[in-house]
């Protein structure tokens, strides 16, 4: 093996996996600020209807988006299980409803997988790649895209 494939190896990153629809998907745990449980939150007229409203969180107005209608999924009905993760891309904040939070994983770079090219190039945007775990196949989300700092055109290729 070459010292960049063994290098490779032996890198790892920290993941927040969570349950959406009997799935399991994640993000990469640098971008979670915090989680916290479920709170109503006040619905913006005129919002695309993956985004829900926003909450006051410590004097700070955030979107929270409904994870699973972002990725054409049915909604989410929140319950007491059900967790905001707060995520922070740049100066941005938005808080991502899932149905539970799972885990925090440290996963291999090597372990990632790509995503197979079945999806619309909106959807598959969304997901960065596939992680297996033992039994399970967990979606790696990108949350630059799920909380609109980043777009499909800066991707170049991918939105043609």
């Amino acid at each position: 093996m070459t010292e960049e494939v063994l290098e490779t190896e032996r890198k790892t990153t920290d993941i927040i996996s969570f349950h959406i629809c009997d799935q399991v998907y994640c993000v990469d745990a640098m971008a979670v600020r915090e989680i916290r449980g479920w709170a109503p939150c006040t619905v913006i007229p005129h919002a695309p209807a993956h985004m829900l409203g926003v909450i006051n969180l410590r004097g700070s107005v955030i979107p929270i988006i409904d994870v699973a209608m972002r990725l054409g999924l049915e909604s989410v009905e929140p319950t007491e299980r059900s967790a905001i993760i707060v995520i922070e891309q740049g100066d941005k904040l938005a808080g991502l409803l899932v149905e539970s939070v799972s885990d925090m994983l440290t996963v291999k770079l090597s372990d990632f997988q790509p995503v197979p090219d079945v999806m619309p190039n909106e959807k598959q945007a969304l997901v960065k790649g596939i992680i297996t775990s033992g039994e399970q196949m967990i979606s790696y989300l990108d949350p630059e895209l799920l909380i609109g700092t980043k777009t499909l055109t800066d991707f170049g290729d991918v939105a043609a």
